[in-house]
């Protein structure tokens, strides 16, 4: 199966490490929403969209790009994130977004990962962030296994 990751990291690079990660076990090609066309996406058999969240949701790079995708058939995806705060499924549906967007294109969602990772934002930067040791090496264990069970 033709793979790859698709991602946007930018403060301090947390999606970046697990999207490298899942990318290694999946034998993925790795791409930044910047580089990510519609046209390469379309050449891939299964597909990861990741960043972290903000305000809730996915960052709206990678939302939009999703919204140029065309409508397609037989494409699987699967979403991951990193975060400072916790999810909480009541609370917090951090995939609501991009889920229903990669459903509106038929895109099979086979799977979600998420973990923490630091968070610098805001005020949070006064106390020097939050989970300033994530994505540790139990998150990237984490990640390794949710990749292999993709593939199985």
């Amino acid at each position: 199966m033709k793979s790859l990751i698709v991602y946007k990291s930018i403060h301090h690079g947390n999606t970046e490490k697990i999207a490298m990660v899942l990318a290694e076990v999946l034998q993925a090609k790795l791409l930044s929403t910047r580089e990510a066309t519609p046209q390469i996406i379309g050449r891939y058999d299964l597909i990861g969209f990741g960043s972290g969240i903000y305000f809730g949701k996915h960052h709206h790079k990678l939302l939009s790009l999703v919204d140029d995708l065309p409508q397609i058939k037989d494409k699987q995806a699967f979403i991951f994130s990193t975060s400072g705060i916790r999810k909480l499924p009541i609370i917090h549906n951090f995939n609501k977004e991009l889920r229903k967007k990669l459903l509106a294109k038929n895109y099979k969602i086979i799977g979600n990962f998420s973990c923490r990772g630091i968070d610098s934002y805001g005020p949070l930067k006064l106390i020097g962030g939050i989970q300033k040791k994530h994505p540790d090496q139990d998150d990237f264990d984490r990640a390794t296994l949710f990749a292999e069970n993709l593939i199985k």
